[in-house]
Parts: structure tokens; sequence; C-alpha cells
């Protein structure tokens, strides 16, 4: 398996000391070996930073007093700052964290039983807009640093007490499904996996640590160089057409090219037992219909998966509505009856807007699209209200024909909605 410690350091811009937090133990030790340091010190600070929760260089005892002024000086472990903190009736708890640039991003902590399941983000917004997702509608800044995506770990550790012993609640599992693509930032992500799986620092089993793409199939084909963590596919549709209007990265990587590029991954993961759990969310009325399903269990065929049906969520700047429990059952039923491991996701958390497809955040967008989408949805909602004034006014007999603040109405929301869709 290759290596990306290679990579260099990450730097603060403000300081230009290196953050420690978001370096794999192969980068630690590249960086002790060149302050003149011995290559053994990168295991144990990375046991203090993750293991212990420890972030001052002055509480590590075990490295000498010299050393520990030294790392003061010369490197920093710095982490974004909680901004607030939700707890749901259904017991998932939600971080806002700020980070560099003024954006926050959003994770959330899942427990179910012994297992406690953190979703976390990759990117400050989302390059792709895929049409059922709020953090798509919010735009992209840019990319998480991995350690802005470890610290998500740290924070949520610190905040259920897994540094102090306590243990009532502990971060058991991570999943990479939060805001952002998380192949579009490919070594911060890998370099942020590496953490969570080394025994040094969090020890979690790669059987237990998920990412999901939306289908960037040149990075999918380099993943097997660098980890072997879970893989999962967010594919939503069962042929391209629908695709394209759900998941537009599909127009330039098909279901084909992608369901080609999974395979070829989890036949490469030592372990020959493991599967690819294919995301679909059901939207009602778009696709999840009898047909659909028939549709998606034969382009499955002979491809090691696991279903996984997860109920559309509602928010505030998507028409679509949550599928119906009869149909979502009928749904799960046909893939059963062909054969397939077929899951629903229950949905937690969406009394705190933290749901599956629910994250937002906050995003200081460079691309505009969270702009042009609530212009887009303001300008529909006055067309809406005129026309149902129209409609009324009509129902009583009155004449609107000499009505020119109606008539200018629906001449900008036109104007504003052909900018917005560009």
């Amino acid at each position: 398996m290759t290596s990306i410690d290679t990579t260099a350091v990450e730097l603060s811009p403000a300081t230009a000391r290196p953050n420690l937090l978001g370096m794999s133990q192969g980068q630690l030790e590249e960086f002790f070996v060149s302050i003149g340091e011995k290559r053994f010190r990168a295991a144990q600070v990375l046991k203090w930073i993750h293991q212990a929760g420890v972030i001052d260089f002055a509480q590590m005892t075990n490295i000498s007093k010299e050393l520990r002024g030294k790392l003061a000086e010369v490197a920093q472990v710095t982490l974004p700052a909680v901004q607030r903190e939700w707890d749901s009736a259904d017991g998932c708890r939600k971080f806002l964290l700020r980070v560099e640039g003024g954006s926050a991003v959003e994770s959330v902590f899942i427990p179910d039983g012994d297992r406690g399941t953190l979703c976390v983000s990759s990117q400050v917004g989302c390059s792709l807009d895929c049409s059922f997702c709020a953090t798509g509608k919010q735009g992209f800044q840019r990319d998480l640093t991995a350690a802005e995506i470890i610290a998500q770990v740290w924070l949520a550790a610190r905040s259920l007490g897994q540094f102090d012993g306590e243990r009532k609640r502990r971060v058991t599992n991570v999943v990479l499904m939060g805001m952002g693509e998380p192949l579009l930032n490919f070594d911060n992500v890998v370099t942020a996996m590496n953490i969570m799986m080394d025994d040094n620092a969090y020890g979690i089993s790669k059987r237990r640590v998920t990412l999901s793409t939306s289908g960037v199939v040149p990075a999918l084909d380099r993943l097997n160089e660098f980890t072997d963590a879970c893989l999962a596919i967010s594919l939503h549709a069962p042929n391209d057409e629908l695709r394209n209007k759900l998941v537009p990265i599909n127009k330039k990587y098909p279901i084909a090219q992608l369901l080609a590029s999974a395979k070829r991954y989890i036949d490469n993961v030592p372990d020959n037992h493991r599967k690819i759990t294919v995301e679909y969310t059901l939207i009602d009325g778009v696709n999840d219909r009898p047909e659909h399903a028939r549709e998606l269990a034969v382009l499955l065929k002979d491809i090691p998966v696991k279903i996984n049906l997860i109920p559309f969520n509602p928010f505030s700047l998507s028409d679509y509505k949550r599928v119906k429990p009869h149909v979502m059952k009928e749904f799960q039923d046909i893939l059963i009856k062909r054969g397939y491991t077929t899951t629903i996701r229950t949905t937690r958390g969406d009394d705190i807007a933290a749901a599956c497809g629910q994250l937002a955040g906050e995003v200081n967008d460079r691309t505009r699209r969270s702009q042009r989408y609530l212009q887009k949805h303001s300008q529909a909602g006055q067309k809406q209200s005129a026309d149902s004034d129209v409609e009324s006014a009509s129902s009583s007999g009155t004449d609107l024909s000499s009505n020119t603040d109606l008539s200018s109405n629906h001449s900008n929301s036109g104007q504003v909605f052909a900018r917005s869709s560009g």
C-alpha cells in the first residue's frame, strides 16, 4: 500500500508553525527528524494528542522539558472553535465548528447501542450540486485541511468524555458523509483517515471507517494505493438519465464507470468479505417506483453490494418530498426478494437538522451558488403567491388587466429566475 506521508506538513498561515494535529505518524516522524530529534517521538506525540486529548506540549510529561520547550517554539496543536453544540431528542449531537476563513462546518455524532458513529465533513460546502442535498445549495469555499477533518473526531471525543476515561459514549465508527465530496480533497482525507485508524491514535478498525463518494472515478481508482477503508457510493438512481438530474457529476462519470471503479477497489481490498455500500435516497415520485427497484436489482447484479435506502430529509431550498413509508417498504421488499441485503436508514437528528442530507453549516460561498438558489427560491415563491392572487381575483370576477404592479412582479421574477438558472 502506497504511503502519502511524504506530503508537505501543514502550516498555519498565521504563524508558519506546523500544526501537528493533522499529521500522520509518518509525517510526524519526518517533522521530528527535520528538527534534529528521534523518530520515536512521533508515536509519543500522536498518543498524547489523539488518545489522551492533550494539546499543550507542557503537559506531555514523558517528553523532556527541553524538547517540550522546543516544540512550543517550532510547532503548534490548534483546533477549530466549537461555535455551538445541539443535542437531539434521540441522542444525536451536532457540532458547528468555525474554521479559518470565517465559514463553519458541521459534524454529527449518532449513538446506537454500544456503537457511536461520527459523520465527518471534508469540505467547506461542496463543489458538487446534488439536487437533494442541503450542503450543495450552500455553494463551496475550500477543502478542509487534514487537521480540520481529524479535529472533528478529536472534538467529538472530548465532548463525549472519551479522553477523561469516562467513556460513557465514544466514537467507534466514522463515516465521511458530511459536507463535501471526500475524493475531491484526496490527500487531506486520506491522511485524516489514516490517523483515525492508527493504533497510536484512535485505533478505529478499517471496517469501521467509511468513505462515501458521489463518483469521482479517477480519485477512486487511486484510493487502493493509500487505504483499505470501507467504501460507500452515493448512487440514488438506477439509470444515467435519472442520475444526471440528481447527481450532476454522473454526466462526467456515468454509472457504468463508477460501478466498475468501485468493483476494482473492493476486489483489491485484502479482506475478501467486504461489500460496497450503495446509498439510495428515496424521493417521493422521483426515484421510488417499483420499476426503479427492479432496474436497480439488474444494475447491481454480480457486484458485491449491500443497499442502504435513505428517506429524503426535507430542507428549505428543496421542493422534494419524503417518500411514503409503504412505498419505501415495497422498494426494499423487491430488492430483498432478488437476494440483496437491503436496510432502511433510520432518520436520526432531524429535529436539529442533522439528518442525512441536511448538513449545511455556514459557507462563505465563492461560487455564488447559494445566492442563486436563494434568489430562485424567493422568486418562485413570489410567483406562486402572485398566481394565487390572480386565481383568487379571477374567481371573484375582478379585472387585473390594468394591475401594473402585478405585471411588473411577473416580469422581474422571470428575469431573476433566468439569471439564477444559468
